[in-house]
C-alpha cells in the first residue's frame, strides 16, 4: 500500500502521522477551518484523489444491482465472495455493451 485515498471524514492528524510512519501517502482532503486548509488541500493529487470516488461508484453500482450483504462469515469467503460479485459484475456490464 503505497496510498491511501479518503474523504473529509477521515481527516485526523494521528491518522496522516500513523499513515506516514508506514511509508503510505495519505491522500485525505482536509476540512476547512483555516485558509492554510485550502493550501493543504490544493497540494493533493487530483488524479490519484479521483480514483477514490471513481472506486465509490463502482462499489455503489455492485451494491445495487447484486446486493450489499456478504453472506460468509470467514474473511477467506467474504474476500472470494466480494470478487465473484465483482467478476459477475462485469461481466454484465460486457454483455451490455
Amino acid at each position: 500500500l503505497r496510498s491511501l485515498a479518503a474523504d473529509k471524514g477521515y481527516d485526523k492528524q494521528q491518522l496522516r502521522e500513523r499513515l506516514r510512519e508506514l511509508d503510505i501517502r495519505p491522500l485525505i482532503k482536509h476540512r476547512i477551518f483555516a485558509p492554510y486548509d485550502h493550501a493543504h488541500n490544493a497540494r493533493i493529487d487530483d488524479d490519484r484523489y479521483a480514483q477514490r470516488s471513481m472506486a465509490e461508484t463502482v462499489n455503489s453500482a455492485v451494491k445495487r444491482s447484486l446486493g450489499y450483504a456478504v453472506r460468509a462469515r470467514t474473511w477467506y469467503r467474504e474476500f472470494r465472495e466480494i470478487a465473484l460479485m465483482c467478476v459477475v459484475y462485469n461481466i454484465k456490464q460486457a454483455i451490455k455493451q
